[in-house]
């Protein structure tokens, strides 16, 4: 059922034409704002193109243009794909997901675009916060951060974890 209802979401948001959103990241093929609302929904998605790129490239502090991603699908892009893109289509900001970061958003290419993780302790092997962005009438960006949960407290036994009720008042 997941997977019915992922496949009907927008691949995208615009926010006040100057924000744009999406799961992943760039795509070489990408030229136009207008392909991404062009994109046939609800569909599978493909191995490659410009809807794959959107839900699965990455930024790579170590990487000029485009190469190839290590996970095995879509690209990687540089700083300079950001900042061209961003000035290409007359905006300012580029929010993404995908990539856990450890407190809960992360910066790249001068501030002009960040990773947001929402999950924090993702699977349960992870020790990341949880990030959370707030962009109110002036465009202005804030983060909310969910701290993780300690080790000790994930990995308690049950008859060892801290009580969540109020013992009654002393008389």
């Amino acid at each position: 059922v997941f997977s019915d209802v992922f496949n009907c979401l927008p691949v995208s948001a615009l926010i006040d034409e100057k924000i744009l959103c999406m799961h992943g990241g760039l795509s070489p093929e990408l030229h136009s704002l207008q392909q991404i609302a062009d994109l046939p929904r609800p569909c599978d998605v493909p191995d490659m193109g410009l809807m794959c790129d959107l839900l699965w490239s990455d930024p790579d502090l170590k990487t000029q243009g485009w190469a190839d991603n290590e996970r095995g699908v879509s690209f990687v892009f540089g700083a300079d794909v950001v900042s061209n893109f961003l000035e290409q289509h007359d905006l300012d900001l580029l929010v993404r997901a995908h990539q856990v970061v450890e407190d809960g958003y992360e910066f790249f290419a001068g501030r002009r675009l960040v990773t947001l993780f929402s999950a924090p302790n993702y699977c349960g092997e992870f020790d990341n916060a949880g990030g959370m962005i707030s962009v109110d009438e002036n465009l202005m960006c804030s983060f909310q951060i969910l701290k993780p949960s300690t080790r000790s407290a994930r990995f308690a036994k049950p008859d060892e974890a801290p009580s969540t009720v109020t013992p009654p008042k002393s008389a």
